[in-house]
């Protein structure tokens, strides 16, 4: 890294605030670094765990931390995953040079979010009745959309959950995955310690579809 300092974090690029019983309360500040001669977008928010992400469409580096972390912090959490940000940063390009080689790269018409639509719709109802009675946790609405950074999510409050529809081309076992994962986070809402025993009870295997997944590009 360049610096010790903060001069590392190079500008902030907007601070969201909302109001709340009358008072501004601030939700998230978004700053830009410079690490190793490339942008990383630092979004501090009020969540419990830092995460990283490299934005598969333009190979953009990103990082969520709570308030509290400070900026040594983030600094080192991404030094020391920096060898893990190249090899997936290869990995993605080899993922998106086959899509092309192979014509599996696809504009989605109309015709294409309707056909995705009905395969997933063909599935999940046999998915569910396998895997709630599994989870022992119910959502209130699954819906099915285009999602240009997630496989799906899921609001636990409102037991909300969403899938992306490119999961219809990929193989079942891989929808399968990401259900699951929606599912347990109607029991822990982070990805901690928590969350990682209950996807192994539910689901064993669950690191190697996650794996296998993190291979294919979303867009």
């Amino acid at each position: 890294m360049e610096s010790n300092g903060k001069d590392w974090l190079q500008s902030k690029v907007s601070v969201v605030y909302r109001g709340a019983t009358g008072r501004t309360a601030r939700t998230s500040v978004v700053r830009v670094a410079e690490i190793h001669g490339r942008p990383v977008t630092i979004t501090r928010k009020p969540v419990k765990n830092m995460y990283l992400r490299i934005q598969s469409k333009d190979g953009r580096i990103s990082v969520t931390a709570p308030f509290r972390i400070s900026d040594g912090t983030i600094r080192d959490f991404i030094e020391n995953r920096w060898d893990w940000i190249e090899h997936a940063e290869k990995e993605l390009n080899k993922a998106r040079n086959a899509a092309m080689e192979s014509g599996t790269s696809h504009v989605w018409s109309t015709a294409r979010k309707r056909e995705a639509r009905q395969r997933m719709n063909d599935v999940l109802p046999e998915l569910l009745n396998k895997w709630l009675p599994i989870v022992g946790r119910e959502p209130s609405n699954i819906s099915l959309r285009l999602m240009t950074t997630r496989w799906g999510s899921c609001t636990p409050a409102t037991r909300r959950i969403r899938l992306n529809l490119e999961l219809a081309w990929l193989e079942p076992e891989l929808l399968e995955y990401v259900l699951v994962h929606e599912l347990t986070h109607l029991w822990a809402s982070g990805h901690g310690g928590s969350f990682q025993r209950y996807m192994t009870t539910f689901m064993p295997d669950w690191k190697h579809r996650r794996r296998t997944l993190n291979r294919h590009i979303i867009g």
